[in-house]
């Protein structure tokens, strides 16, 4: 006899988090609501994740572990996925954890709109070291059910500005929506971001809850700080393609309040562009970074953003002055200084970052 299908199926990732995993599961586990069942897909971690999961599913027929050769978490989310049979999917980030009542509330909430797509706010936890100090910052939207499609695509902006619509793990989505968009994940760095702006390009109901239920953990360590990613722009630069893109599907890119928050995302994130290239980890000399702060800043596409972004403090404001007025050295300066505070004082960059 085939199994019941259970009502959400839990798709997890894990790599490497032997410290956090049990914490992740048992938040999980702990839910007001039983009807789910947990995918956790150990990507050939070196470390005990892979003996905490077979522990944990060897008590709790709900947790399935599954073992499989390092190949990223977006081919271990879609593994997941070809195996998930509930009514809904969520994912879940294993070094992350949810509050009781979030399987219960976002069930009942996407049952009662028979939505595809149920949105919730969520919390990130900033840690800085192992001492367990850290700062949580909160991110939702007012409870709302969209009527319409059109009524939802003009008022994403509002969803996009308060980041509820980049990661995939504030939500749960109509497992039989995915099915027929025939939608996986992409074998690409950022790989959740596009998968959700996938299933948003023609979806038609979608819900937003006000309350906070996923708690995101960010690790400020300094290796992490202290990193040079050597295509950060060129995938910024992709990044937003995707956001013009879904906006001219939407037939919105004339649409001002949707532009002036995709434009101002854009130029919040070329700003962090220019700290990369100041990172002392950068391999480039000093000639070649400046060339490659000029080619940002001087960009068509750059010079349009800052024209049409409002920025929301004055910090961001002064930040953005040197793109305005294509002051290289004025940018290269600016980047060295948020590259100096970012490596030197997390708790203060992580707090301007929120606060931009």
């Amino acid at each position: 006899m085939t199994p019941k299908a259970p009502k959400i199926s839990i798709i997890m990732p894990a790599y490497n988090v032997d410290r956090y995993v049990r914490r992740a599961v048992e938040s999980i586990q702990h839910q007001t609501f039983a009807d789910f069942e947990l995918l956790v897909v150990d990507d050939g971690s070196t470390d005990r994740t892979g003996q905490i999961l077979d522990s944990i599913a060897d008590r709790d027929i709900r947790v399935t572990a599954f073992h499989q050769e390092n190949g990223g978490a977006p081919a271990a989310r879609n593994f997941a996925l070809d195996r998930a049979r509930g009514k809904y999917v969520m994912f879940f980030d294993a070094d992350d954890w949810a509050e009781p009542r979030m399987l219960e509330e976002m069930y009942e909430f996407a049952e009662a709109g028979q939505l595809e797509l149920a949105v919730a706010g969520f919390y990130i936890d900033t840690y800085y070291g192992d001492d367990g100090q850290h700062t949580t910052e909160l991110k939702s939207c007012p409870t709302r059910v969209y009527g319409t499609q059109r009524e939802f695509r003009t008022s994403a902006w509002e969803l996009f500005d308060a980041n509820q619509l980049y990661a995939p793990w504030n939500k749960i989505f109509l497992r039989s929506r995915i099915e027929e968009l025939g939608l996986r994940f992409r074998p690409t760095f950022w790989d959740d971001f596009p998968y959700v702006l996938d299933f948003v390009r023609d979806v038609e109901r979608v819900g937003v809850m006000e309350t906070p239920y996923y708690h995101f953990i960010r690790q400020r360590s300094e290796s992490e700080t202290a990193r040079w990613r050597p295509d950060m722009y060129d995938k910024r630069e992709e990044e937003h393609g995707w956001m013009l893109e879904l906006y001219r599907h939407w037939g919105l890119e004339g649409d001002a309040a949707s532009m002036e928050v995709v434009q101002r995302r854009y130029i919040e994130r070329l700003v962090g562009c220019i700290e990369n290239v100041c990172n002392p980890q950068c391999s480039l000399d000093a000639k070649e970074k400046l060339a490659q702060i000029e080619r940002m800043i001087t960009s068509e596409r750059a010079q349009l953003a800052v024209a049409v972004a409002r920025p929301r403090t004055k910090m961001m404001a002064l930040m953005l002055l040197p793109i305005r007025e294509k002051n290289v050295a004025m940018a290269y300066r600016e980047g060295r200084f948020i590259s100096f505070v970012k490596r030197h004082n997390t708790r203060i960059f992580a707090t301007l970052k929120a606060n931009r």
